[in-house]
């Protein structure tokens, strides 16, 4: 998108620099804005393992021109296969439900975060590193940041909050779920018994959880990777340290047995890293010179994996919303309408399903293998099962003036 405003250039203050924050900036650049991005740390950097992106997130980049570098540094993933302990299948989504050609992107974050953040320094976008944002407010007709430190900044026409589920400028401690994950990146050897285009998960019962996500190359010379991920309640995380690595290991092992080359590559408990999550949607995401999007705006659960595209819809709406409005207000109100109803589905799909994967109760499991399971082997479950996996439920693209990406074009950008 590089149409430029009808409001003329507007100034704008962009918090955080996540995927939304740097798609945001890039795309209002584009459009004739003036973008500066401030950053809590003493240099950006990528927080997090891998993720997948989906047909929804893979449009926007694709609109931004951007897809095909990123997708070098995927793994293409075919679908989500899931087993309980014993064995049986409880879960068996394949994008193919879409189309023939459909697929996603399991990636690391540090690739996605490097090719948005190079992208805004080759544009020469500011970036003012090392400021904790604190609060915001109104000062003649302009919005201020307010930091940490006591300071404040200069007057911007609008400022995005894109700092995450836990912004300053939200309520950031509402919606905090029960369960978190532990994450590592591991290295794949040749010999590995995954396959390399599945999201594959164990289940035991809906307690436990192991999952491995094939996420491609971040260093085209160095190797494949994962990302594995564990859950764990957030209340027995320090439990979980006191008990030692070998315990943990010998837990996971015997849930899934085919893990123990991943386990032998953790030497350190620090080398996971435990995420926390949260379940929130703010009710009125847009004020005066005000928007929050992403996470900052709908947190949920990373269950059907959505996070990173939502963010990029978000930052899409907005600098649309921008270019039709009359006014910042119009701008704003425009964009929440768009993605107002996606939101809210997913907020609501993801409600329900997360229980079922993230629980101590017995009953969402068997909910899930019992009845679930079986009903999304036949039409019309199995194409539902895959507009839910990937974020095209509620058909979300249409309203931005987006359209999915040319998969067997794609394909030949993700090295084999």
């Amino acid at each position: 998108m590089a149409t430029a405003s009808r409001l003329g250039t507007l100034s704008i203050a962009i918090a955080g620099c996540g995927p939304a924050g740097l798609a945001a900036a890039l795309l209002f650049q584009r459009a004739g804005h003036a973008v500066t991005l401030f950053e809590r740390f003493d240099a950006p950097r990528p927080v997090g393992s891998g993720l997948m992106l989906q047909p929804t997130g893979m449009a926007v980049l694709d609109a931004m021109g951007l897809l095909p570098q990123i997708a070098r540094h995927g793994a293409r993933i075919d679908g989500l296969l899931g087993h309980e302990e014993h064995g049986r299948t409880a879960l068996d989504s394949p994008y193919r439900q879409l189309s023939s050609t459909a697929f996603g992107i399991g990636i690391h974050r540090a690739s996605l975060f490097g090719e948005l953040y190079d992208a805004v320094c080759e544009a020469g976008i500011a970036i003012r590193t090392s400021h904790e944002i604190a609060a915001s407010q109104i000062r003649a007709d302009k919005r201020l940041l307010c930091f940490a430190d006591g300071s404040t900044s200069e007057g911007f026409d609008l400022l995005v909050d894109a700092t995450g589920w836990n912004s300053a400028l939200g309520n950031r401690h509402d919606g905090l779920l029960d369960f978190g994950a532990l994450w590592a990146t591991l290295p794949l050897d040749s010999d590995d018994p995954f396959a390399g285009n599945l999201l594959e998960q164990r289940y035991r019962r809906a307690a436990h959880m192991a999952g491995v996500l094939p996420t491609g190359r971040r260093d085209p010379e160095g190797p494949r990777e994962v990302s594995f991920f564990w859950s764990l309640r957030g209340d027995r995380y320090d439990e979980w340290r006191a008990t030692g690595l070998d315990a943990w290991k010998a837990e996971v092992q015997t849930l899934w047995p085919d893990l123990e080359g991943l386990l032998q590559r953790i030497e350190s408990v620090d080398a996971l890293t435990f995420a926390r999550y949260a379940h929130r949607t703010t009710p009125r995401p847009h004020g005066e010179r005000l928007i929050r999007i992403g996470d900052a705006w709908h947190c949920a659960s990373p269950q059907l994996g959505q996070g990173a595209n939502m963010a990029l819809l978000d930052a899409w709406g907005l600098a649309r919303g921008l270019a039709e409005g009359r006014s910042v207000a119009e701008g704003l109100r425009l964009t929440v309408a768009w993605r107002s109803d996606h939101v809210r589905l997913y907020q609501a799909v993801t409600r329900f399903f997360t229980p079922l994967y993230q629980s101590d109760a017995a009953l969402p499991s068997i909910l899930r293998d019992r009845v679930l399971m079986p009903l999304s082997r036949i039409w019309p479950g199995n194409h539902l099962q895959a507009r839910i996996m990937s974020g095209l439920l509620g058909w979300p693209l249409a309203s931005l003036g987006l359209r999915e990406p040319d998969y067997r074009a794609l394909a030949r950008a993700i090295p084999a």
